[in-house]
């Protein structure tokens, strides 16, 4: 009666879709550190919830004016329920090691996507903010 999951393959992984909902986990892979992130993605019918469970990763999320990203990121705390709401553009920054688990609606991954390319200086523009954020907040752990 009871189901048991235990997701340890890098990468995206949703592993129950019941009907509405969907969970999956996200364990790091080389595309997810900030040195690879080369575009964000939308959904556009569900909010996302991302709880980090091991690691250290940085949400970034995005508001587009004239056709440029402009960033918000927060690093995230472990066992905390982040939302970003549907419409917004986002992506996560991971070190190695880092699993997140991510709650949105079924099928999500399926056919609820779009992805907008970040140009080579939002790379770079993103690439600094993250490791500032990374680097503030392990000053501060201490």
């Amino acid at each position: 009666m009871v189901e048991n999951y235990n997701i340890k393959e890098k990468g995206y992984h949703p592993f129950v879709i019941k009907e509405g909902w969907q969970l999956a986990k996200l364990n790091y892979t080389k595309e997810q550190h900030i040195d690879n992130i080369t575009q964000l993605d939308v959904h556009l019918e569900t909010d996302e919830l991302f709880i980090l469970i091991a690691g250290k990763a940085v949400l970034i999320a995005a508001t587009i004016i004239d056709n440029e990203p402009h960033f918000e990121v927060e690093k995230l705390m472990l066992n905390i329920i982040y939302n970003i709401p549907k419409g917004v553009w986002h992506n996560i920054a991971m070190e190695e090691g880092s699993e997140i688990f991510i709650a949105e609606k079924s099928n999500t991954h399926i056919s609820d996507f779009k992805h907008l390319a970040l140009s080579n200086s939002k790379k770079e523009e993103l690439h600094n903010l993250v490791n500032t954020q990374l680097k503030l907040s392990i000053v501060n752990e201490r």
